[in-house]
């Protein structure tokens, strides 16, 4: 039977059986712990970003076929979460996280091998693919332990650990790069996935009793995904998510080029700049968690959706008249104002579909994913040489996730 949607609860809904955060240890060393897991996925973009070009160079390729690379992740990302978060569901949430961290350290090491553009871009697809695998569970995990408000104070906070990552990631990339070259960035990329799975192993609690587990095999997950793509709300929300998130991807694959080839930073400025953009992220995430205490996150999602799309469009305005200045600066308000999106968008799609929470963090995210890589060829075939192609996906994106939240995700009248 076909389960409805429920309404976003107002704080923390604990059903009979549900753990509690206590019972699985849920202080900051879960917190810490399912930070760092989510984090996979901006290190495995964000770590080689100051290398683009000069992996274009070394493989003898475009800068759209090194950015291809990006894409096949997202890819890889996108079906991994959907793969993975139907069974998570069925088999409880650590084996899959195991499975994927140990599958993405090694992909990693043969990343640092490719031969060519062609197997490399392969390889980050399967690379993608295990990392996915980790992403969708710790959503997954937020929502059997928390929801409603709650629910996003939490993914608020995640955004402090997983926002580390952006900050970090390209400024280690670009000191990597001084005594190494691109390859050894994916060496120090299976050394953290090798590390995770450890601490996975020895620390991450399981949050979904057998008992909670689903057991309906195939015809449970597809009838848990009729319910979700018959579940008008949660698509919207869900598009609004990959609508944003196309926007910051395409941020993350132009970025590297528009700063350095088209404004003339080194690697090591465009790391920092990059870093500022992440750091505006964490700040606006945890300011998000505490007007959770004064506002639903509806609220508050809407209303940063719209300066989000302001901002956007300053970008593009800024890019053609070839305003550095401009660009950065409302780039930063457009990085930023995500801090607040994201978690809310999470919170409030997930909530509704408690039963199945694997399931629908899995659409949720590989939409999103989906969504997000047909940003970076879009961008790649706008041209070279100039911000407008980058700044144009970022504009266009903003815009429409404000008006799927207005239209689609609009909830139903009670």
């Amino acid at each position: 039977m076909t389960q409805t949607a429920q309404p976003t609860a107002p704080d923390v809904a604990t059903p009979a059986g549900k753990p509690q955060p206590a019972e699985v240890g849920g202080g900051i060393g879960l917190l810490l712990l399912l930070g760092a897991i989510t984090a996979i996925g901006p290190l495995s973009l964000d770590m080689y970003l100051p290398a683009l070009p000069t992996m274009a160079r070394d493989l003898d390729a475009s800068q759209a076929q090194i950015q291809l690379s990006l894409t096949t992740c997202l890819v890889g990302l996108a079906l991994g979460q959907f793969v993975t978060g139907p069974l998570s569901d069925r088999w409880g949430r650590r084996r899959p996280v195991l499975i994927g961290l140990g599958a993405y350290a090694v992909l990693a090491l043969a990343c640092a091998a490719a031969p060519s553009a062609p197997v490399f871009t392969a390889l980050r697809f399967a690379q993608g693919f295990a990392g996915g695998m980790g992403a969708v569970v710790t959503r997954a995990v937020v929502r059997d332990l928390y929801s409603g408000r709650a629910a996003a104070k939490y993914f608020s906070r995640l955004t402090l650990v997983f926002g580390l990552a952006p900050i970090a990631a390209p400024t280690a990339g670009s000191l990597v790069l001084r005594f190494g070259s691109w390859r050894a960035l994916f060496v120090l990329l299976a050394v953290v996935g090798a590390l995770l799975t450890a601490i996975v192993a020895a620390r991450l609690p399981e949050t979904l009793p057998a008992h909670r587990r689903s057991n309906g095999g195939l015809s449970g997950t597809v009838r848990s995904l009729r319910t979700l793509f018959t579940d008008r709300v949660y698509l919207g929300y869900t598009l609004t998510q990959g609508l944003a998130f196309a926007g910051l991807f395409a941020y993350i694959s132009g970025s590297s080029f528009v700063f350095q080839d088209v404004f003339d930073l080194s690697a090591s400025a465009f790391g920092l700049l990059f870093g500022l953009n992440a750091l505006a992220f964490v700040v606006v995430g945890q300011a998000n968690a505490r007007l959770l205490d004064r506002f639903p996150p509806r609220t508050l999602l809407v209303g940063t959706l719209g300066v989000s799309a302001v901002a956007a469009v300053g970008v593009l305005a800024g890019a053609v008249v070839t305003s550095q200045l401009i660009v950065m600066g409302t780039l930063l308000v457009f990085i930023g104002s995500l801090g607040m999106v994201m978690p809310n968008g999470t919170a409030l799609a997930l909530d509704r579909h408690a039963h199945h929470a694997g399931t629908a963090a899995a659409l949720m995210g590989a939409l999103q994913s989906v969504i997000g890589a047909l940003a970076a060829p879009l961008v790649g075939l706008g041209g070279e040489g100039s911000a407008v192609p980058m700044a144009g996906v970022l504009a266009a994106s903003a815009v429409l996730s404000l008006a799927a939240a207005l239209t689609l995700a609009r909830p139903e009248r009670t």
